[in-house]
């Protein structure tokens, strides 16, 4: 069964900066695609930024363009979400997926595989 494990949510004040880490273990992890979604109290569940795991493809939310940026070290089957400028409305429980081969990335991609989520709380 695919395990992944997020950390590295906290709470910072706008402006600044939270590196959010997903490990994944109990699969093959290369030739996965991988995503960040986030879901704030009384909002849809929106993909944040994702990639594939055996290319350079990735997904960028518009509203994180500039600055988030996702990456991987796929020795440490570790993804990565690099969140600099927080804003307030990044607030959000932020949640790893994974999907095996065939895959794709962005919003409409239903992933198999989640974790259990990390809180990210960003305050003005």
């Amino acid at each position: 069964q695919v395990q992944l494990v997020e950390s590295g949510g906290g709470s910072v004040q706008a402006g600044g900066s939270l590196r959010l880490s997903c490990v994944a273990s109990r699969y093959t992890y290369s030739g996965y695609c991988m995503e960040w979604f986030r879901q704030a109290p009384g909002k849809e569940r929106e993909a944040v930024a994702g990639l594939y795991t055996g290319g350079r493809s990735t997904y960028y939310a518009d509203s994180v363009k500039g600055r988030f940026t996702i990456s991987q070290d796929n020795a440490k089957k570790t993804l990565y979400l690099q969140m600099n400028s927080l804003k307030p409305e990044d607030t959000a429980m932020y949640y790893c997926a994974a999907d095996p081969p065939p895959c794709g990335l962005g919003p409409q991609v239903d992933f198999a595989y989640w974790g259990q989520g990390t809180q990210v709380t960003v305050s003005s």
